[in-house]
């Protein structure tokens, strides 16, 4: 990434992503310190902050009990103003009314519910809750057709959400 200069009003140099950096920086020393239940960094994350791994093990008492999933998150340089794109990844994609057999996650928070006061961390809390809340492993009705078609970032989709009963 090539970092440009700015001046600001005091005329002091400020790189730009220089923000960002420290933001995902704070958020995975956070993460790493006190991670959410069933949450684990993978531990070579410090060695590139645009793209992180992080492991998920369903809740107990939940059908995903047990299961372990693998979460992406890629961040650009407009982090935390712009939301992380989060999949799952890897050959254990949960079957889920909101998850896409491609990884891709139907979660308001990952587009037009995103805020910069928002988190990794309160992402990945969303997402277990929204695991432990399913009452039935099923795929969405639309899962094939959407697969074929959809752009590989899932931020570019045209989310309708309109299920809030899992």
């Amino acid at each position: 990434m090539a970092l440009k200069f700015n001046k600001n009003k005091t005329n002091k140099v400020i790189l730009d992503g220089e923000r960002w950096e420290r933001r995902l920086q704070k958020e995975l020393m956070s993460l790493i310190k006190e991670p959410p239940p069933g949450v684990v960094v993978d531990s070579d994350q410090g060695e590139n902050l645009s793209l992180w791994t992080i492991n998920m093990t369903g809740a107990e008492g939940t059908l995903y009990e047990g299961e372990r999933f693998t979460l992406q998150f890629k961040f650009s340089p407009k982090y935390p103003f712009d939301s992380p794109e989060v999949t799952f990844i890897g050959p254990n994609i949960p079957v889920h009314p909101h998850v896409y057999s491609n990884g891709h996650i139907c979660l308001s928070i990952l587009t037009d519910d995103w805020s910069p006061a928002l988190s990794v961390q309160t992402v990945c809390l969303s997402i277990v809750s929204m695991l432990s809340s399913c009452k039935e492993k099923k795929r969405p009705p639309d899962n094939s057709f959407y697969v074929k078609t959809c752009n590989k970032n899932p931020k570019k989709t045209k989310w309708w959400y309109h299920d809030d009963t899992v």
